[in-house]
């Protein structure tokens, strides 16, 4: 599915108006999360759904999601979908792990950026000059990479020392540091399990312990983004190709040459998150280790709403629900379970003020639901918490859907001159 075809309900209705949850709203909305996260803590004893440790690894899991995010946010605010994130993150893992096991894993970070956008140039190449369709561009590079990459590694990784033809060899470490003081002060006030205040110190704990450099630059790179795109004439520019290129181009803008430079730079992030995927998160290459995660990126970037606070929101999330699979998983999301149920519960009380008596009763049907199966169960099997992240990206897809505004030119065909 592409985001054109997610989004275009709402681009349906230009007479409505669409209300912007402002600064305060939302932080009370968190606050309002962080508070009812503890209390469902302390009722079913999972200590661990704001461990230190969860939010550490939450983070790690979340930056190549993120990253693949802010590459689809580039190339689509030009105008063009990029579901060809998910080969270019391929092509990224392949070239950092290539590189990185033979000349250093910094050498592997520039060759896995540069591999991304790579393949970029095919897509950017496919779309803007030749006006191919974007999803099937996208796909098509998407099988090329993952076809392409199993072929090299046949003649690359299968002679090296430690490798084979589905696995690099190791890559040196780029290391981890913590924020010193800070992180263990806050790891120990977590594990006081305290209401409210050790769930803070575990959120914030996760974020300054056992850190990356790389994980700092990928996290930097968020609020870059937002300056670039929203603050220089030189984003305003690319922006503008992705709302009205015929516009922009009576106004002097090259707009295949913004289109070609936010497509390759979608690239090298998409690409820098598959290097972080084989030289940060396991220091190695292997087949089929994206994982989807591109796509995951994609719906990262919708869920945001083509904004890039809302894409870290989004990765964030996913990243959460993915930890989960490392992290006492079975019981965490049994807890998460009584959560969604409670939440749902508030869902209730706001269609019933707002009138929608229908989808009230459905909702507190789903919600008596969850409170049964959290009541009835001890834990979850082991293949819900697998799927969560997955049923995670389509719940916040479908519930989302309707508060989409996308650019409104994506995805559409353009012609230089069309205009005259």
């Amino acid at each position: 599915m592409s985001t054109a075809t997610i989004a275009k309900p709402q681009a349906k209705q230009p007479g409505k108006g669409r209300r912007r949850i402002s600064l305060p709203v939302l932080l009370l909305i968190i606050a309002g999360v962080l508070v009812l996260t503890s209390v469902v803590r302390l009722i079913s004893g999972a200590d661990g759904i704001t461990s230190t440790g969860q939010m550490s690894t939450a983070l790690r899991l979340a930056v190549p999601i993120g990253l693949a995010g802010l590459g689809g946010l580039w190339a689509e605010r030009a105008g063009v979908v990029n579901i060809g994130l998910e080969g270019m993150m391929i092509l990224g893992t392949w070239f950092g792990a290539w590189a990185g096991y033979q000349w250093g894993p910094w050498t592997g970070v520039v060759f896995g950026i540069i591999g991304g956008a790579l393949g970029a140039v095919l897509h950017a190449i496919a779309t803007v000059t030749f006006n191919v369709n974007h999803i099937i561009s996208g796909v098509a590079l998407n099988i090329l990479a993952l076809g392409s990459t199993r072929y090299l590694s046949k003649f690359t990784f299968e002679n090296a020392p430690q490798g084979s033809s589905k696995q690099s060899p190791p890559i040196d470490s780029l290391g981890t540091f913590d924020i010193p003081g800070l992180s263990s002060a806050l790891d120990t006030l977590n594990q006081k399990h305290w209401f409210l205040v050790s769930d803070i110190a575990g959120l914030i704990g996760g974020l300054v312990t056992d850190l990356s450099p790389l994980t700092v630059v990928a996290v930097a790179l968020v609020p870059f983004t937002w300056w670039v795109l929203w603050r220089t004439a030189f984003g305003l520019r690319l922006r503008s190709c992705g709302e009205n290129p015929v516009a922009a181009e009576s106004l002097g803008v090259n707009v295949y040459k913004y289109k070609y430079l936010a497509v390759i730079i979608s690239g090298g992030f998409a690409g820098l998150g598959g290097a972080f995927l084989s030289i940060v998160a396991s220091n190695v290459y292997l087949d089929g280790q994206t994982a989807g995660r591109g796509y995951i990126g994609l719906a990262a970037m919708i869920f945001g709403n083509w904004m890039p606070g809302g894409l870290a929101l989004g990765a964030g999330l996913f990243g959460y629900t993915d930890s989960l699979n490392l992290r006492g998983g079975t019981t965490n999301v049994h807890a998460l379970i009584l959560l969604l149920a409670i939440l749902l519960v508030a869902g209730v009380v706001y269609l019933a003020w707002k009138k929608k008596y229908v989808p009230a009763m459905i909702t507190a049907v789903v919600s008596a639901l969850m409170f049964l199966w959290y009541a009835t169960t001890d834990e979850v099997p082991r293949q819900v918490v697998t799927a969560a992240p997955y049923v995670v990206t389509l719940l916040v897809l479908s519930l989302s859907a309707q508060h989409l505004r996308m650019p409104k030119a994506d995805g559409l065909p353009y012609r230089k001159g069309q205009g005259k």
